[in-house]
């Protein structure tokens, strides 16, 4: 792993997978990977505008994304199988803030191929690790809808704890949604 300077990394391989942040080049993968998993994402995630859906869409979204890992705003991550390729998911870090509250958001998808086999699990803790070693974050917080229950499991795995419910939190699938808040506290935090 490196610092922010390099946007095209790969942080880490993970039994057979890659995780690595997304890059200008990824366009047309992310659209179909979007694409293919549009029905299955769409009960967890906002409605998407046509553009998202398709590689200029994405190539433009990238270009911005890449801007905010180059200045250490945030973080889109993609997972891929190492020999095929394919890609099986995402993680995201977001509204990155520095001085004094060194926290941030994330999110992830997965692939409905994916589902059950733990790649989520392995590949957040990389993510999250990378955040608090590298970049420093002390807390890391995560929403999830009650009924999400894979997404629960997926964090109290990795340690977050439940801080509260926030009723009609996020706009999902057009409809205004209650969630679990929850957040990871990096236990080594120091001021660098």
């Amino acid at each position: 792993m490196s610092d922010c300077s390099t946007p095209t990394e790969v942080f880490e391989r993970i039994d057979g997978l890659i995780l690595r942040t997304a890059q200008l080049s990824d366009a047309s993968m992310l659209a179909n990977y979007f694409n293919s998993n549009k029905a299955y994402l769409e009960p967890w995630e906002p409605k998407r505008e046509a553009a998202f859906f398709l590689e200029t869409g994405w190539a433009q979204r990238l270009i911005k994304l890449n801007e905010l890992h180059r200045l250490g705003l945030g973080y889109y991550l993609v997972i891929q199988d190492e020999e095929t390729k394919e890609m099986l998911g995402t993680i995201s870090f977001s509204n990155l803030s520095r001085f004094p509250f060194h926290a941030c958001n994330v999110g992830y998808s997965l692939a409905e191929s994916a589902q059950g086999k733990g790649i989520m699990r392995r590949c957040l803790e990389v993510a999250v690790n990378y955040m608090f070693e590298i970049q420093n974050m002390h807390r890391i917080m995560a929403g999830y809808m009650p009924c999400n229950e894979r997404s629960a499991k997926v964090l109290e795995a990795l340690g977050f704890e439940k801080e509260g419910y926030a009723k009609d939190y996020l706009l999902i699938n057009g409809q205004w949604q209650d969630h679990v808040l929850t957040a990871l506290v990096n236990p080594n935090w120091s001021a660098k």
